[in-house]
């Protein structure tokens, strides 16, 4: 079997194509190593995201529960106050 690249003459766009391709693979240590540390950031900081969610999620229902009570209750105790 031969190369993929051994065929006959090219189109200049696939020659185009395929020194865009390698240009790709060039990339240095630190951009690497860059990159690696902002996709571990990312990675990272949606678990702390996703818990401080639940936890507003969560006072947010206890808030509301708490205000549908007292008003509820505040109401009531008017209505006892003025019976007199």
């Amino acid at each position: 079997m031969g190369k993929k690249d051994a065929t006959g003459p090219r189109l200049p766009v696939d020659q185009y194509r395929k020194q865009i391709g390698k240009q790709d693979y060039k990339k240095t240590k630190p951009a690497l190593k860059a990159t690696r540390l902002r996709a571990e950031a990312k990675k990272n900081s949606s678990g702390f995201r996703d818990a401080f969610l639940v936890i507003a999620a969560i006072l947010f229902c206890v808030l509301c529960v708490y205000a549908f009570f007292y008003l509820n209750l505040s109401t009531e105790m008017d209505l006892d106050l003025d019976v007199d």
